[in-house]
């Protein structure tokens, strides 16, 4: 009898251990944001926050500096910049009509700050837009995954509001105007850097690029708190912030003057 010759790779084939087929899912993001929320806060209990500091601000050939002053509570938030050209603040909170904001230039006129610019956080305190954030019933996140930022490693997570009183047609719209795009370190997942889009006052439908980047992240007991911010404008430096101060839990709340709308 002629005995049938099987191929040596067959056999190799048959031999081998068959490899279970492994599939990998992408982290949520809600976790990563509470992780990230944790790194920022430790162990602490932040019911407000006052930052005082240096500050400069590049609009053209106008370069001026001074001081700035920022104080906020998970709610609401105000910004004083004293500068060589006068002074300047945004105040945000809750006004008799709910949320809205003011912001005030050299010539002391008070402005309103348009509703579709008060759809994403001021962005001055990490720790309370993750916190506002992580609460909020109505957020939508994505976890978009790693990339390179500044240079940096990052984790990089898309968060919007849901608009469900919205016609359907109209909500991807309101939904981009309250896109927010967080870049986490990869490593330590402190906040990098946070963008957005604000819009003219009369145009919500016009994009203009703004990013926040943190740096020179310090320790206040088991708070982590970045001492210099960045803001930049269309993609040109408008603010740079160096925070020499910071103090929490002085007894801030929302009926306080400071947050005052008109």
């Amino acid at each position: 009898m002629i005995r049938p010759i099987i191929p040596f790779v067959l056999v190799c084939l048959s031999l081998s251990p068959v490899r279970a087929q492994t599939t990998t899912t992408a982290p949520q993001p809600l976790p990563v944001l509470q992780q990230a929320y944790s790194a920022m806060a430790g162990t602490a209990a932040v019911n407000d926050v006052t930052l005082t500091g240096t500050a400069q601000r590049i609009v053209g050939s106008d370069d001026e500096t001074g001081t700035v002053a920022y104080k906020a509570i998970p709610g609401a938030s105000r910004l004083d910049l004293n500068l060589s050209q006068g002074t300047r603040s945004e105040i945000r909170g809750i006004g008799t009509n709910g949320p809205g904001g003011n912001w005030i230039g050299p010539d002391g006129v008070v402005h309103e700050i348009s509703n579709h610019n008060l759809l994403t956080d001021a962005g001055w305190f990490p720790l309370f837009t993750l916190s506002n954030l992580i609460s909020s019933t109505s957020t939508v996140l994505t976890y978009v995954g790693p990339e390179t930022k500044n240079g940096v490693s990052v984790v990089h997570i898309v968060a919007s509001q849901q608009f469900p009183a919205v016609p359907a047609k109209s909500a991807p719209f309101w939904r981009h105007l309250s896109q927010m795009d967080f870049y986490l370190d990869a490593s330590t997942l402190l906040l990098v850097a946070l963008d957005f889009n604000a819009h003219p006052d009369d145009n919500a439908s016009f994009d203009i690029p703004v990013e926040f980047r943190f740096s020179d992240y310090r320790s206040a007991g088991s708070l982590k708190v970045p001492f210099h911010i960045q803001q930049y404008l269309n993609g040109s430096l408008l603010l740079d912030v160096q925070f020499q101060t910071a103090s929490f839990n002085s007894g801030l709340s929302s009926s306080s003057s400071d947050f005052a709308i008109q």
